[in-house]
């Protein structure tokens, strides 16, 4: 064994074991491994940086932000919400997910599907007080599974299917050949994730209580007319709201102090809340409710360059024991009050009437310049702006929506590419001011693209050492003649590259592996081309295998662990379904 493949496999291994082990975060584990193998001269520079400049890569960079703008103008998350509903527990959560999800994989690339449902996924999460850690792996496990039921589901097929053309003499796949394996499959793999995820995904990230902030806000909401009105409180998604609940509704002259879940709304009604930072901003994003004070339409700043700012008012302000109304507060700072917190305590009445004290939590709503400006004043002990506090641009979700749609249907339709496509998205997002720049700049998680980029290195290495096809061979050595374990072996090995290089890799390194063991044994190629894309696309054993894993792997808070638990036995319940299936289907004789 040459210093080369030694080296890299040593690498490969402490990085597999680090992952888990580590405090580190998972970016910082893999580009510590790629590190490694640059000063030991076993991977180029050149080939270190290849997986950043991937397709796939700046695919889901681009779509970070076509996601982003759907987020800002709300275009996903009522319409999510609704489909989705409001479960009482993680297993119904779960069975509300998954089906859809491998669904929408099923007519479009899973990578874009994970990308654009994880923000849905995780205030969906947040609102029905469940921790995001029981929904984020089943959502990248759903998309893989989804995946195969198609031609254009993965990469990986297509990448497969390229191969059958202009290798061999086969003709290729058509759209839904690959559905005879990809629907026993994905139907035994979603029936798996719903019963196992109850015991095999723990609570990484608690779901956000009334406890969690001593800062309790009152805020005072009006219901407009449409979006929300005639819906009861529990439908419109106001009912055990995460870290908040309802104080009161004021109707008219009439006060409802115990607002039960099946009183209608009505356009003009005060829903009285009281809760979390968190969940007041998140109150100001919902869709048909504005805040109740006038002045917010007075700022003379558009909403989409408004922000939320904290500020607590001093000692020493010169409007202490005034009301917010005499004060003039608006005018003269240029900034409406939205929300009050003070000593944990509610505070009634309309935000005009309320008199200003010491120590009071002020949630203004204001342009970004109040910050700069107002950090020095002595009317104020501290002055911050509440990040991702931008208000929604409602107005503009039927585009966000329509951008979303035509991308669909144009890599749907193969008219443009996954990439392309989903430039020319973000690019109609930005241009039709759904979102901000710098909006965009913020929406990329480099945390994740780092990650990627650095798997995809790892796996460039075993790949040019030849690793990779050292490891395939020695495993092949073993089959014996067998044709049925022939297969096998080669669906194992692939699904084991997979885990540990990236899914493309792992398919085109086993290709002419695959051919050449078909000849061998004197059987069919297909089955094994069929039992390469299978292995290939089911990387569900670690977190570096597949795009999707390595995304949900940080804003899920898992360990590695969490992936072995719930997805090596998933991946042996898929080679024992596809193993029974494809020979019956494309007969090895």
């Amino acid at each position: 064994m040459s210093f080369e493949v030694a080296t890299t496999l040593a690498v490969v291994t402490a990085v597999a074991v680090g992952l888990p082990v580590l405090r580190a975060s998972p970016d910082v584990v893999l580009l510590g491994g790629v590190a490694v193998l640059m000063v030991l001269g076993v991977l180029a520079p050149a080939d270190a940086l290849q997986g950043f400049a991937n397709e796939g890569l700046a695919t889901i960079a681009v779509l970070f932000v076509v996601a982003e703008g759907l987020r800002q103008t709300g275009g996903l998350g009522h319409l999510g919400a609704r489909l989705l509903g409001r479960p009482t527990t993680p297993a119904r959560a779960q069975a509300r997910l998954v089906v859809p999800i491998a669904v929408m994989s099923s007519l479009m690339n899973n990578t874009p599907v994970v990308a654009m449902a994880m923000p849905i996924v995780s205030e969906w999460a947040k609102k029905l007080r469940i921790s995001v850690s029981h929904l984020l792996m089943p959502l990248s496990y759903a998309s893989i599974l989804g995946g195969l039921l198609t031609l254009i589901g993965t990469s990986t097929t297509i990448v497969v299917n390229g191969l059958i053309i202009s290798e061999t003499d086969l003709p290729g796949l058509s759209m839904f050949e690959i559905a005879w394996v990809g629907l026993p499959v994905a139907a035994v793999g979603v029936v798996y994730l719903l019963v196992a995820s109850r015991w095999a995904l723990p609570e990484r990230t608690p779901a956000i209580t009334v406890h969690d902030d001593p800062r309790q806000y009152s805020i005072e909401l009006v219901v407009e007319a449409g979006a929300l009105e005639g819906q009861t409180i529990e439908q419109a998604g106001l009912r055990h709201l995460p870290g908040a609940y309802i104080a009161e509704l004021i109707r008219g002259d009439r006060v409802i102090g115990a607002v039960g879940p099946h009183e209608r709304l009505a356009a003009g009604d005060r829903l009285a809340f009281v809760g979390v930072l968190e969940s007041v901003v998140d109150l100001q994003r919902t869709v048909g409710l504005s805040p109740a004070t006038d002045e917010v339409g007075r700022l003379g700043v558009p909403r989409s360059d408004r922000v939320l700012v904290e500020a607590v008012v001093s000692s020493s302000c010169r409007y202490l024991g005034m009301t917010v109304r005499d004060a003039k507060f608006r005018s003269i700072y240029g900034a409406a009050i939205v929300a009050v917190a003070r000593d944990g305590e509610r505070v009634t009445g309309k935000i005009g009437d309320i008199q200003l004290r010491a120590g009071d939590t002020l949630l203004l709503q204001t342009d970004p310049s109040f910050v700069p400006s107002q950090r020095n004043n002595r009317d104020f002990f501290l002055v911050s702006e509440v990040a991702n506090s931008t208000p929604p641009r409602h107005d503009r979700a039927w585009i966000a929506r329509a951008i979303l749609l035509a991308m669909v249907v144009l890599v749907t339709t193969e008219t443009l590419s996954m990439l392309v496509a989903a430039v020319a998205g973000a690019a109609g997002m930005l241009g039709f001011r759904c979102l901000r720049s710098s909006e965009a700049k913020r929406a990329i998680d480099w945390s994740v693209l780092l990650a990627i980029g650095a798997g995809l290195a790892l796996g460039t290495a075993l790949d040019r050492t030849g690793a990779a096809r050292l490891l395939a061979e020695q495993v092949l050595a073993l089959t014996g003649g067998n044709p049925r374990v022939g297969l096998a072996a080669v669906m194992v090995v692939t699904m084991a590259l997979a885990n540990v290089i990236t899914t493309q890799a792992a398919a085109v390194l086993m290709f002419p592996v695959g051919v050449a063991a078909a000849a061998n044994l004197g059987v069919a190629f297909m089955p094994f081309a069929i039992a390469i894309i299978v292995g290939a696309a089911c990387s569900l054993a670690t977190p570096i295998g597949y795009q999707t894993n390595l995304m949900v792997y940080g804003p899920g808070g898992y360990r590695t662990t969490d992936f072995v638990r719930l997805g090596v036995p998933l991946s042996v319940l898929v080679l024992a379904v596809a193993l029974t299936v494809i020979p019956m289907v494309w007969p090895l004789t």
